[in-house]
């Protein structure tokens, strides 16, 4: 009876322990966590530059035109009036006397034939006078003396009313007026130029560049692939005085280049490549201004140290080119700077 008692129990134990791994084996697995994958670290890339010696400028470089020396300014002084008719335009040329614009002359011209014809009635009547007793002779010339001045006064008017040209030229300026149009005086209305003497003309807008060029200094001219070496020959400082404000406001912003001989196919207008170096240093250390830093007015440089270390270190700089800078103390000739 006990043995079969035992036996029974032993099978239960057995049963129950079955069932408990067979639940067991029901449940989900736990996955295992992933290991991270190897990514290999970005490099940098720089963009470098090394720290060399050699020659550094300072340039004022510009595109500047060949105009004349000598230019005629037509405008009509003591009063104005209205335009009868301007005679010439842009581009043409002309002789020195050649009328340019003329006034409406308001009758003007017959007046001054009527006293023309006067005067020589004058004229006339003095050397009958001649014959005559010394009274009579000094009537006639006192009369003749009144009707020289009339035709003077008349003649003086006459010329007020219309615009000739001083000299031989090209017209390189004519205001657009139409017949009728009322003109002031003192307005200019045609520049004539004379087209053999002829300089270049570059506008500099910045100050501080134009004051650091002298009268005499050397300007490397290009113009149509002929290269010359020309003569500032005035600057602001050595400009005339003048009280036409628009001259006066050029002469401030321009340097005037001459040149030994003026090259082939130049002409009032052309346009030349003008280069006028004002600095120059040589053998002295220097990098790209791209490599120089500021910040709140310290100047650094970034030196690439052992291809991977970056360090900064202030430097001095010196002279400023165009692309280059000067560099005074802090570097070294053969470091490896690291450009912005």
């Amino acid at each position: 009876m006990s043995r079969t008692i035992n036996k029974v129990v032993a099978l239960g134990i057995a049963i129950a322990l079955g069932s408990a791994l067979a639940g067991c084996s029901l449940l989900p697995r736990e996955e295992e966590a992933l290991k991270p994958p190897l990514v290999k670290p970005a490099e940098e890339n720089y963009s470098t530059v090394e720290v060399v010696k050699g020659s550094i400028v300072k340039a004022i470089s510009g595109s500047g035109s060949f105009e004349s020396i000598h230019t005629d300014i037509s405008q009509f002084t003591g009063q104005g009036g209205r335009i009868d008719k301007i005679l010439v335009q842009s581009g043409d040329q002309v002789k020195k006397g050649d009328v340019l614009v003329q006034l409406i002359l308001d009758g003007l011209d017959l007046q001054l034939k009527e006293q023309q014809l006067a005067l020589e009635k004058a004229k006339y009547a003095f050397r009958q006078a001649r014959d005559g007793d010394e009274q009579a002779l000094n009537i006639a010339g006192l009369q003749l003396e009144i009707e020289q001045i009339k035709y003077d006064r008349l003649s003086k008017q006459f010329d007020s009313k219309q615009l000739v040209a001083g000299i031989d030229g090209q017209v390189v300026f004519a205001e657009s007026l139409e017949e009728g149009d009322f003109v002031e005086a003192y307005q200019t209305l045609v520049i004539v130029a004379d087209p053999t003497q002829l300089r270049i003309a570059l506008r500099v807008e910045n100050p501080t560049e134009i004051r650091e060029v002298d009268v005499g200094a050397n300007a490397d001219i290009s113009v149509k692939d002929e290269k010359v070496v020309g003569k500032v020959v005035q600057t602001p400082s050595s400009s005339p005085d003048t009280l036409n404000e628009d001259l006066a406001e050029k002469y401030a912003k321009t340097l005037y280049i001459q040149l030994p001989s003026i090259p082939k196919g130049a002409e009032i207008g052309t346009v030349a490549d003008v280069k006028i170096i004002t600095q120059q240093r040589d053998d002295v250390l220097k990098i790209p201004r791209s490599g120089l830093r500021s910040y709140l007015g310290r100047n650094f440089v970034r030196v690439l140290e052992e291809g991977k270390r970056l360090r900064e270190i202030d430097v001095e700089p010196g002279l400023t080119g165009s692309t280059e800078v000067e560099i005074v103390t802090g570097l070294t000739e053969g470091q490896i700077i690291v450009q912005q």
